[in-house]
């Protein structure tokens, strides 16, 4: 009697979790440059979730595309990120974009405007795939952002 009371409580909260709620995607903030080198500029930014699961997952970056000045310079690399429990957390996204891409000649005249406006155009666009025990779910990623140059 003992086994099957404890069993069954076992059971009932296994069944019980939220498993099926996916994390709630609040945003993508603080776009900036976080490094630039002769051969790239490294752009930041974080993905802002908040997760009301008592089980994890893994969040996987999806062919996220940045765009300098309306200029397609780069794609992201696949990253497969852990998602913690009931919390609110944020999943980093590091581009490194070429500097040939924002100051080749496809894209001469967004860098005259952003040397002029001291301001840079730089957009984030994808998705990020959700998974956990056989759900999933995919969040739609398109922010823009001017960011400040010196």
């Amino acid at each position: 009697m003992k086994r099957l009371i404890i069993l069954s409580t076992i059971l009932l909260a296994f069944f019980n979790c939220s498993v099926n709620e996916k994390p709630e995607f609040v945003g993508v903030e603080n776009i900036k440059i976080k490094e630039s080198t002769p051969e790239f500029i490294i752009f930041t930014a974080d993905a802002l979730f908040s997760n009301p699961n008592i089980v994890g997952g893994e969040l996987e970056t999806q062919d996220i595309k940045v765009f300098v000045n309306d200029h397609e310079t780069a794609t992201l690399a696949n990253v497969k990120f852990q998602v913690p429990a009931n919390k609110a957390f944020s999943m980093p996204l590091t581009a490194h974009v070429p500097i040939e891409s924002v100051f080749g000649d496809a894209n001469l005249s967004g860098l005259i405007g952003s040397l002029l406006s001291k301001k840079i155009k730089v957009q984030y666009k994808g998705a990020i795939n959700y998974k956990v025990l056989g759900y999933t779910a995919t969040y739609a990623l398109d922010k823009t952002e001017e960011i400040d140059i010196q």
